[in-house]
């Protein structure tokens, strides 16, 4: 059986185009608004919000769209789901990513990863175990096997399942998803190593909000130091060749963020205005 590329957001990096994915808290409500609003994906929101498997297999179902499946031929989700996870990096508790995968979302956004070993625990979650010396051996995956509500939800069987359940970019046939938020100083300053030493990560996420805290300018992202502290960020992931993202686009800024290189934009959402949220993906496809 071919199975075409099942995570839309990966499939829109891999053709080198901006990505447009969603906050939203993890609602049915809002998993209804979001599938219709055109983006690429949504990220629910679990770090702040309530963490609630229930609610989050709730909205998974709530983004299908059994017509739109029936017409594109596609087992592919239109929005593509994700979720922001509440440990911070240094937590390493890895419980949480193993649940919500299990549940089926495509990925997972770890929040306040700030070291080399905080990454390579965000990743080898996120992975099954495979023998020593087997291809993409590293990191060693630490996910345990359960998968049949996941494999279900892709439309997959537990086998075709396990083969496409790895990591983007480092299978080129994963279509799971890891971002990390840099959020901080120390972030920021082990952020070239962790993207050289830990392969998987698909995209980094710029938390402006507690890295100005950090910086000592809380939410004045205009202030030279912050801003230049994101400049750098973006500029690293641009080195790497890893997708970086802006957690605040609008109409406004949308035009700067793309021109700057952010290739995951975050809009709020649309809240029922689709054509807001495809007019700004259109104007930022480049």
């Amino acid at each position: 059986m071919n199975i075409p590329r099942l995570n839309g957001i990966v499939g829109v990096l891999e053709e080198g185009w901006n990505v447009f994915v969603s906050f939203a808290p993890a609602d049915p409500a809002n998993a209804q608004l979001v599938a219709t609003d055109g983006y690429d994906g949504v990220v629910f929101e679990m770090e702040h919000g309530a963490y609630d498997a229930r609610a989050l297999r709730d909205c998974l179902q709530y983004l299908l769209n059994r017509r739109q499946i029936v017409e594109s031929g596609s087992l592919a989700p239109a929005v593509t789901p994700m979720v922001r996870i509440p440990p911070n990096g240094c937590e390493m508790n890895q419980w949480v990513a193993k649940q919500v995968l299990d549940s089926g979302v495509y990925g997972i956004v770890w929040p306040h990863v700030s070291t080399v070993e905080e990454a390579r625990s965000a990743v080898a979650a996120c992975r099954y175990a495979r023998p020593a010396g087997a291809p993409r051996y590293e990191p060693a995956g630490q996910r345990g096997d359960a998968p049949a509500y996941a494999a279900r939800y892709w439309g997959l069987s537990q086998q075709e399942y396990y083969e496409r359940a790895d990591l983007w970019p480092l299978d080129p046939k994963g279509e799971i998803l890891v971002a990390i938020m840099c959020e901080d100083v120390v972030g920021l300053r082990n952020l070239p190593k962790i993207l050289k030493e830990v392969p998987g990560i698909g995209a980094v996420i710029v938390g402006e909000g507690d890295l100005s805290q950090n910086l000592g300018f809380p939410r004045q992202y205009s202030h030279p130091v912050v801003a230049g502290a994101i400049a750098e960020i973006l500029a690293i992931c641009r080195e790497a060749n890893v997708a970086c993202g802006h957690p605040h686009v609008e109409k406004e800024n949308l035009e700067e963020v793309v021109k700057q290189g952010f290739r995951w934009l975050m809009p709020r959402p649309a809240r029922s205005n689709a054509v807001l949220a495809t007019g700004l993906k259109l104007s930022g496809r480049r």
